[in-house]
């Protein structure tokens, strides 16, 4: 009886200990950004994502995660904190929904203006090639020859690394960006290569833009 005792315990320890390390990372009404070990993952209320975490609720301020049948409530504030997060320095960029409800936003590749519409959809910034020859990237030169997946069907492709991308005050070096052939897309997309490496979340209408450090 106290081996059997010992073996339920032995179990629930290692069930704990395997418990995922969650944070959110990103908010949007009905949806949330997650980071689970170090993996980011937008989840849909009702959807599970890695690690098989679920989102039970979300919105603006916060989100009720389903972690190994527990619920727990996780907002961007407790996560800064204990993430160590609240340096000094932190910087923040807020931007309006525009029409169609797009965000648009003006800012800096490799030092050379540049205006982005925010696609969460894209894997990664995307240029079409008229942006990447105004920017003086040699991508044909430089870059990797891929085949990019658009809303058009497959096309032929570029992945590049940015030297830097700078939105307000929010910059990050070393990020990745795909330069596809011809004039499409219209405009250059500011996807996930960048914003995974920073905070984000729909708050009344705007979306806001949160450095890490």
């Amino acid at each position: 009886m106290l081996r059997w005792c010992f073996l339920v315990l032995l179990g629930l320890s290692c069930s704990l200990s395997a418990a995922p390390q969650v944070r959110v990372v990103g908010l949007f009404p009905n949806a949330a950004v997650l980071s689970i070990d170090g993996e980011r993952k937008l989840v849909k209320v009702g959807q599970t994502g890695p690690q098989g975490v679920q989102v039970v609720r979300a919105d603006s301020q916060s989100a009720v995660l389903r972690i190994n049948g527990v619920e727990s409530t996780y907002t961007l504030t407790r996560e800064y904190a204990s993430g160590g997060y609240t340096a000094p320095g932190k910087q923040s960029h807020v931007l309006p929904r525009g029409e169609g409800g797009h965000y648009r936003t003006s800012g800096l590749v490799n030092g050379r203006s540049m205006t982005f519409l925010v696609d969460t959809g894209a894997t990664s910034i995307a240029f079409s090639e008229v942006h990447a020859q105004r920017l003086g990237i040699a991508y044909r030169q430089q870059g990797e020859p891929m085949t990019a997946s658009t809303a058009s069907g497959l096309t032929k492709a570029w992945r590049i690394k940015l030297n830097s991308v700078k939105i307000a005050g929010i910059e990050i070096l070393g990020v990745e960006a795909a330069v596809l052939e011809g004039e499409f897309p219209r405009e250059a997309l500011l996807g996930m290569s960048f914003l995974n490496r920073i905070r984000w979340r729909e708050e009344q209408g705007t979306l806001v833009l949160e450095s890490v450090h």
